[in-house]
């Protein structure tokens, strides 16, 4: 018995299968991870080499992949989720073994938290030291995969040379699966360099799946919000991840709602829109409000720590929760929850929901900013809110900004006007110092038309400096803005509110203008009163730059306690 099938496969041409049986000599373990690479549609990889993984270094050098290596993994893996978060693909990341891999750790965690797709490849010891027993082998750990697969999102192995092609592919497709973020692949040393007869890996297929909301849910969300009096809306990092902030919009003047975004969703809704909330949502104001709501739509959010106002916020009316990250749905609130893309639950919602009129709901969001801006202005704080202003006119509209753990940055999140969606990025998923610089470096090679900032304290600088080589050695656009109060400026805050005095937050630091210098880069030291021009300035001119403010900065007061 016969079956005819159409089989939609691509066929190779005469040419291709003369290739496929004759492969070129010379090749190791190492080219069939590049060529993988290459046939997924990589084009930049990020990395740091190690004696584990030198067949795989050797074999990028035949290959037309650009390599940007920096000067610590960890900084490498910032680089790399700053790639991924710009241009929406996953950044491939070269590690090797033991140290040098357990070092991007904290990386991967922001990677994670924030939702940025990162495939990391690091080398193994040879496969005889495989399996948990005490070899000895340079570098070896019991079980190295372990110390990663609490924090990425999926590992993958290749123990043998046909594994590779696969396992990078099934890697590929789920760090571009939403919710994206980093995943992990292991190769041992001896299987990178031993020679291969396999054939040449050509284009491969590891297309990711997007997450469709349930029509029955859709449905009883739209019904929800079109008889709502008092619609809101939370946008979290998911509508921007998404490309959804046009959805977003559309939506929103729909059904008239009020959007605040988190700060992971900074730029998915227009700053100065009549519905804008802007992001303040560390204020009692903007908590009462979304309180008061009858019906709360949040999309793109886990209404975490940051976003709930440090868990005070307890909403009164009904959630209904769009979230591509299952484990996130209804984990801090009960709700509709709709597991789903945000674009496409987006695009859902508005085929289904009705026209709501509601003039009253642009004066409501006034007087919530209204309130906001009188809070502020008891507190003393016209140097903080000058600063950011300098910084908002001295960056071009459509250029990226990273954000390091700084006093600085925290203002930003609630109070800075990302102009466009997926410009300002901050190190506030997972929160670990250091993430500015090097962050902007791979953004800078994604996109080395527009000039980056980076913004930095003092503190979270030092764990970047050696990165002044990698922007001197890549020529690359990142003007680097070091805030410098002379010790970790948060935590001496912090610790002063809770205990009466500081410990452990006063640091000795460099001379950054003459130490930026000394790696080549031009530097300036600025004042309030000039960092508008001098930022602009430093960010008009190619290459990196590094502009130091010597400031001593305060926080707005807590409305959480």
């Amino acid at each position: 018995m016969s079956h005819d099938h159409h089989d939609e496969r691509p066929r190779l041409g005469p040419e291709q299968i003369a290739a496929a049986l004759a492969p070129p000599p010379g090749r190791n373990g190492g080219d069939l991870v590049v060529e993988t690479l290459q046939g997924l549609g990589a084009t930049t990889v990020f990395g740091l080499p190690g004696q584990h993984a030198l067949g795989l270094f050797d074999a990028l050098r035949r290959s037309s992949l650009t390599y940007v290596g920096l000067r610590v993994e960890n900084n490498a893996g910032f680089a790399a989720d700053a790639y991924g978060r710009i241009t929406g693909e996953a950044a491939p990341l070269l590690l090797s073994t033991g140290p040098g891999a357990l070092t991007s750790l904290a990386a991967l965690q922001e990677a994670a938290a924030a939702s940025a797709p990162v495939l990391a490849i690091s080398a193994q010891v040879p496969v005889a030291g495989l399996g948990g027993g005490r070899h000895g082998y340079l570098h070896e750990l019991r079980d190295q995969q372990a110390s990663f697969r609490d924090i990425v999102k999926s590992v993958h192995i290749a123990r043998t040379a046909s594994q590779i092609p696969s396992a990078i592919a099934a890697a590929w497709e789920s760090a571009l699966t939403a919710p994206h973020g980093p995943v992990w692949v292991e190769i041992p040393q001896d299987v990178l360099l031993a020679e291969t007869a396999l054939t040449v890996v050509t284009a491969m297929d590891a297309t990711p799946r997007t997450p469709h909301a349930r029509p029955e849910l859709i449905a009883v969300a739209a019904e929800l919000l079109s008889k709502a009096e008092r619609p809101a809306v939370v946008a979290g990092g998911g509508v921007v991840r998404s490309d959804a902030s046009g959805k977003l919009l559309a939506l929103a003047e729909r059904l008239d709602a009020p959007v605040v975004t988190t700060f992971g969703g900074k730029g998915a809704f227009p700053w100065e829109h009549p519905l804008s909330l802007q992001s303040w949502l560390e204020d009692r104001h903007t908590t009462d409000f979304l309180e008061s709501a009858d019906v709360l739509l949040v999309v793109g959010s886990g209404l975490g720590e940051l976003s709930s106002n440090y868990h005070t916020f307890g909403p009164r009316g009904r959630v209904i929760q769009i979230e591509a990250d299952a484990g996130k749905l209804e984990a801090n609130h009960p709700a509709l929850g709709i597991h789903a893309d945000a674009r496409e639950a987006l695009s859902d919602l508005l085929e289904s929901v009705d026209r709501r009129e509601d003039p009253s709901a642009a004066d409501r969001v006034r007087t919530v900013l209204e309130a906001v801006r009188d809070r502020l202005a008891g507190q003393e704080l016209a140097l903080e809110q000058r600063l950011l202003a300098a910084v908002r006119q001295a960056l071009p509209d459509t250029s990226p900004s990273f954000w390091d753990m700084t006093i600085l940055a925290y203002w930003a999140w609630s109070a800075f006007d990302a102009r466009h969606p997926n410009t300002m990025h901050s190190a506030q998923g997972a929160g670990g110092l250091g993430y500015g610089f090097p962050a902007a470096l791979g953004a800078a090679v994604a996109d080395p038309t527009k000039p980056v900032l980076a913004v930095s304290g003092d503190g979270g600088a030092m764990y970047s400096i050696a990165e002044l080589a990698t922007a001197r050695q890549h020529d690359l656009p990142v003007t680097w803005l070091i805030v410098d109060d002379g010790g970790y400026g948060i935590l001496r805050e912090y610790m002063t509110d809770a205990f009466g005095e500081a410990a452990a937050t006063e640091l000795s630091r460099p001379d950054f203008v003459a130490l930026a210098e000394s790696f080549g880069v031009p530097a300036i030291r600025t004042n309030p009163e000039t960092l508008a021009a001098d930022l602009a300035k430093s960010l008009a001119e190619p290459g990196p730059s590094v502009v130091v403010l010597p400031a001593r900065l305060s926080m707005f007061e807590p409305t959480h306690l």
